[in-house]
Parts: structure tokens; C-alpha cells; sequence
């Protein structure tokens, strides 16, 4: 929203809504609701391929070591836990049905929609 408030130059003291900035841009789909709907399309991409891929070794696997302090950065497990399931790896067989991931993924875009949706 603050690009988008930079981009049609409307400072910072000004009492517009997020519906207003949105109609006037005219944009439907929010900008984090078409990252979710890509992080969990190539998620599903991923588990399907086949053991030796180096992106599924990645993305499965764990890494050694201490994390630096502070905030704990979003990890691809904590919003897959958010599709409803119950672990990681719950989601990695969940996403090998494609029927049920697309389901999955459907019903998780649209609640992430009415949930940053301003006008409900």
C-alpha cells in the first residue's frame, strides 16, 4: 500500500482509505494473496518431482546450525502449516494429490483474500 500511496502522490497525512487506493489503481487481487497463490503452486511443483532434485532437497531438508538473533524469519513450513496441515511433511503428501492441493489452494487464497480484504 505504501508504494502504491508513493506512486500516485498522495502524502502520508492524508485520510484515503486502502478501497479508495485500490479502485483508483484498479486492482482486484492484492499483491501478498498473488505471492501466496505462487509460493504454494511451486511448493506442489517441488514435491512432485523425483528425490534427486536439488530444489526438493532444499526445501525438505534441514539445515545445521545456530540462527542469528532477533525474529525468526518466515520459513516455507510455517505458511504451509497454514494450508491445514498438520506438519511439513503432511503437506508434502497432501501436495502430491493434485485434486486436493488445487482444493487446498483455492480455499486457502480465498480466505487470505477476505481476510486482508478492507471492505469486510
Amino acid at each position: 500500500m505504501w508504494c502504491w500511496r508513493r506512486m500516485l502522490r498522495i502524502p502520508w497525512t492524508a485520510k484515503r482509505s486502502n478501497v479508495s487506493i485500490l479502485s483508483q489503481l484498479k486492482i482486484k487481487t492484492r499483491l501478498s494473496t498473488i505471492c501466496l497463490e505462487r509460493i504454494l503452486s511451486y511448493f506442489r511443483n517441488i514435491t512432485r518431482r523425483g528425490n534427486e532434485s536439488i530444489e526438493k532437497l532444499i526445501v525438505v531438508g534441514n539445515v545445521e546450525g545456530k540462527r542469528p538473533r532477533g525474529r525468526s524469519p518466515t520459513r516455507w513450513s510455517d505458511q504451509l502449516r497454514e494450508t491445514g496441515a498438520r506438519t511439513f511433511y503432511n503437506a508434502i503428501q497432501l501436495a502430491k494429490d493434485r485434486t486436493r492441493w488445487r482444493e487446498i489452494l483455492c480455499d486457502k487464497i480465498t480466505r487470505h483474500t477476505s481476510d486482508h480484504d478492507p471492505q469486510s
